[in-house]
């Protein structure tokens, strides 16, 4: 990525405190652009905004639980009071923890904690910032989906293939959203990423005891996280992405799509 292109623009990213959101906000701030995080990780959130403004004020951070209307209204709102404005919404967390869950225990806080932080945040998140970037005069809004939002991820997934296939309908529903009032709804689908996300869901090493599930996750190709970020910031920057996801992106990108992950499509 060459020059900032975002000179001025202000963009907030939940879940950006490490993983695919950490990666987009380090492209944002190369771009020009001001970043505003929200994350439950304050101490790593914290330091990633410190490491930011080293040269001046360029970013903020404030914990924010993006399951809880209170908390996703403070977040824009700080970045109101710190950069005039939003331009730009990265809706990164999400969880994978308890997705393999069809036989434990009828636990009602458990098993509603994927939905609640996988799409309820989503749905809730956008109609704020849809607010927000519209009294800005318009913007765009990039959730993060998965693969598994178009394919079945099995039972081991079931829950989180179910969050994800929610957040790409949720986003295939706003193609009309720019003639109302200019803003885009897109989402990224990457396949696995070496991430917190999918480490929690495998052993540190290819033990003998792992899962069959597990040992797939271990011997899975990796999608690379410089290859996520392009996607983000094309649906960032092309105007012409609307309701847009990967499956789209990347069939302009075959070649490098289908060495790591077009397989899976």
């Amino acid at each position: 990525m060459t020059g900032p292109t975002l000179k001025g623009k202000t963009a907030v990213l939940t879940g950006a405190a490490r993983g695919i959101g950490k990666a987009v906000a380090d492209a944002l701030i190369e771009k020009g652009a001001n970043v505003v995080i929200g994350d439950l990780l304050d101490s790593q959130g914290e330091a990633l905004v410190a490491s930011y403004n080293t040269d001046g004020k360029r970013a903020a951070y404030i914990h924010a639980d993006v399951t809880k209307y209170k908390e996703i209204v403070a977040l824009f709102q700080l970045a109101e009071k710190e950069f005039g404005g939003v331009d730009i919404a990265i809706l990164n967390a999400g969880i994978a923890s308890n997705s393999n869950n069809l036989f434990t225990d009828l636990n009602d806080l458990q098993d509603e904690r994927m939905i609640d932080v996988n799409v309820t945040s989503v749905i809730k998140c956008t109609k704020v910032a849809t607010l927000h970037l519209a009294r800005r005069g318009g913007g765009v809004i990039v959730s993060t989906a998965s693969v598994a939002g178009f394919h079945s991820g099995g039972i081991s997934l079931a829950p989180y293939t179910a969050s994800k296939h929610a957040v790409v309908g949720y986003t295939r529903a706003f193609d009309i959203l720019p003639s109302i009032c200019n803003v885009r709804v897109n989402a990224v689908c990457p396949y696995w990423v070496e991430t917190d996300l999918i480490t929690s869901l495998h052993p540190d090493d290819d033990s003998t005891t792992a899962t069959p599930f597990e040992k797939l996750v271990i011997n899975s190709a990796r999608t690379k996280i410089e290859t996520v970020v392009e996607a983000f910031m094309t649906l960032i920057e092309d105007e012409s992405r609307i309701g847009k996801l990967i499956l789209d992106y990347y069939e302009k990108k075959k070649r490098e799509f289908r060495k790591v992950d077009l397989y899976f499509v």
